[in-house]
């Protein structure tokens, strides 16, 4: 499989594209069980995500596709208006801005790379703001069960390799049975110390 095949992208991905903020929401799960093997069964809640279709190879795309959702949330949207961090969701005159939340996705697709950006939960479809940018599109995804490994150290393809046999021979192991491509999580910016980096592998349960 392709490293990046199914990946997510850390917002520190384009360095210097945008403020990596200091409290970054992230999609709202609960830990089902942990096993002594080294990884754990989570159930993630449904998101609403903007995404865009980009061609290859990976890396550029997702680079691409990054600053094209990037300026989505930043303000280039229609009623831009403010959604705070943290609750109450407050709306303030323009120029606004959507808050950024963790992680960011990229899929493999016959297009090219679809990049997803995962929406504060505090916002619907419905109160979205629409995206000037037509490539752009705004959707749910459905709430999904991963066996998830959490680990440290560099972004290299030995690192990512090691930790994904390490979860498919332990899911196997757990008898936990799992479906499509792994997705590969990376939640630090690129100046991160590289024993400070919080990286994940998630592989979906049936």
């Amino acid at each position: 499989m392709n490293r990046l095949s199914t990946c997510i992208l850390a917002f520190g991905l384009v360095a210097g594209a945008v403020p990596v903020a200091q409290a970054i929401e992230e999609p709202a799960y609960t830990v089902e069980r942990t096993y002594d093997q080294g990884f754990e069964i989570r159930a993630y809640a449904p998101v609403r995500v903007a995404e865009v279709t980009v061609a290859g190879p990976a890396e550029d795309a997702g680079n691409q596709g990054f600053r094209i959702l990037a300026a989505y949330i930043f303000g280039e949207n229609r009623g831009k208006r403010e959604i705070a961090m943290t609750a109450p969701v407050t709306q303030t005159p323009e120029p606004t801005k959507i808050a950024m939340t963790a992680p960011v996705t990229q899929a493999t697709t016959e297009g090219g790379f679809t990049v997803q950006f995962t929406m504060p939960a505090s916002l619907t479809l419905q109160t979205l703001p629409e995206p000037l940018d037509p490539r752009i599109r705004l959707r749910e995804i459905p709430g999904k069960r991963y066996a998830v490994i959490r680990y440290s150290g560099f972004w290299s393809d030995a690192n990512y390799a090691t930790h994904r046999d390490k979860l498919e021979r332990a899911t196997a192991a757990a008898g936990v049975q799992t479906q499509g491509e792994p997705i590969y999580a990376r939640y630090d910016p690129p100046w991160m110390p590289w024993f400070l980096r919080r990286n994940e592998i998630w592989l979906q349960v049936r």
